[in-house]
């Protein structure tokens, strides 16, 4: 597969590091996140200890350069990374992507030096965690209506922010949040600036946690700031630039939720191959009847098509890295069809193991409530198709 301009052709490859990197991450995920997966979505508990394990290694900043913490690996890297963690458990890829994607990617595009010393080195090295906060309870897609509110006092040393946010991923455990709110409301998305903010200083309140259909152990909770006293050091980029920013790292961040569907997919995929092979009726395992083979054969056809785009944004990806732009639809795309075919998958995976699915004593239970918030957060699957759709036909 290729991507190609006149001047840099990409192609997409997988180098001895990528393999030792799956085989890697692969042997962790099987034998560190696999066996608590169903224990930590009973209890909805941070799996705080394997996530500092995955700090340790590398994973938790893969696009980091090594002087900031990080892996120093590239966007493939990250994607493989995403989709075998997804495959043993979904609730940790959630936080692995929240800190590549959302937190880190953002702060190592639009951070000074001094935030990136200081905000993602440890993040990135798995001693402390981070969160991105976008979304209000009045304030979803439409960003410009947020109601949390950035005053500069009059020494015009630090921002007083108040306000409430909802359904902030790794919330209840952040040390530090990516927080977006508006300083000068009467300009709508270009009013909203970013804020690096400290969890452990006053005015920063956790509010209640989600109970969630699924991804349950990755904790998300409302966040409340009271007068809480902002430095203006830590504008992330520059006043007004808040929108720009938190669209350019949702543009990263569905490519990492496209492959924790792809993930997801495969896990459940592979866990009804093994279903149709065991299970007997009739006479023989119920792979031998056509109504089953179609079902596994849409499966993989589906499977493979998300790899596909997927690959094809990474490539964008490392294309606009070189050259300069955005890779905003090829990620649409890519989230919007392996979010869907996700669903697809695992609402199948289900119907084969029939019964059984519905019941806990099988994972694939869990794999659809899981794969069912990946056509929501980073944008719903209906915000991806006015996205495409929006680029297809010129309009901004």
């Amino acid at each position: 597969m290729v991507i190609a301009s006149p001047d840099i052709p990409l192609t997409l490859t997988l180098t001895p590091e990528h393999e030792d990197l799956i085989k890697t991450v692969r042997a962790f995920a099987r034998r560190e996140i696999a066996p608590i997966a169903a224990e930590y979505d009973e209890s909805g508990e941070f799996p705080l200890a394997t996530v500092r394990k995955m700090g340790e290694m590398g994973l938790m900043g893969i696009e980091v350069p090594e002087a900031y913490g990080g892996a120093g690996m590239d966007t493939l890297a990250y994607v493989l990374t995403m989709i075998e963690v997804a495959r043993a458990d979904a609730s940790h890829s959630t936080i692995l992507s929240v800190n590549n994607s959302l937190y880190a990617y953002g702060i190592m595009q639009f951070g000074t030096e001094a935030q990136k010393q200081k905000y993602v080195a440890p993040v990135a090295a798995g001693a402390k965690i981070g969160a991105y906060s976008l979304t209000e309870p009045m304030s979803g897609s439409d960003a410009a209506t947020m109601a949390s509110r950035a005053v500069l006092n009059e020494a015009g040393t630090h921002y007083i922010i108040n306000g409430r946010k909802s359904w902030v991923t790794s919330g209840p455990v952040a040390d530090y949040v990516v927080l977006f709110t508006m300083t000068h409301p009467e300009k709508g998305n270009k009013g909203i600036t970013a804020f690096l903010v400290e969890a452990d200083q006053p005015g920063f309140i956790r509010g209640k946690k989600e109970p969630k259909l699924g991804i349950r152990a990755s904790a998300t909770s409302e966040l409340v700031f009271e007068n809480y006293a902002c430095p203006v050091e830590n504008i992330l980029g520059r006043v007004g630039d808040g929108f720009k920013i938190a669209m350019t790292v949702l543009d990263a961040g569905r490519i990492g939720i496209a492959a924790q569907a792809l993930g997801i997919a495969e896990a459940a995929y592979e866990a009804a191959l093994t279903y149709a092979r065991e299970r007997q009726a009739f006479g023989g395992p119920i792979g031998q009847f056509q109504m089953i083979q179609q079902k596994i054969a849409d499966m993989k056809t589906r499977i493979e098509a998300a790899r596909a785009l997927i690959y094809n944004a990474v490539l964008a990806k490392q294309r606009a890295k070189l050259e300069g732009g955005r890779f905003t639809l090829e990620a649409s795309i890519a989230k919007l069809f392996a979010s869907e075919a996700a669903a697809f998958v695992t609402d199948e995976a289900v119907q084969i193991h029939g019964g059984m699915g519905y019941s806990k004593e099988f994972p694939v239970e869990r794999y659809y409530r899981d794969a069912r918030i990946t056509r929501i957060y980073e944008g719903t699957s209906e915000v991806q198709r006015m996205v495409i759709a929006r680029s297809e036909l010129g309009l901004r």
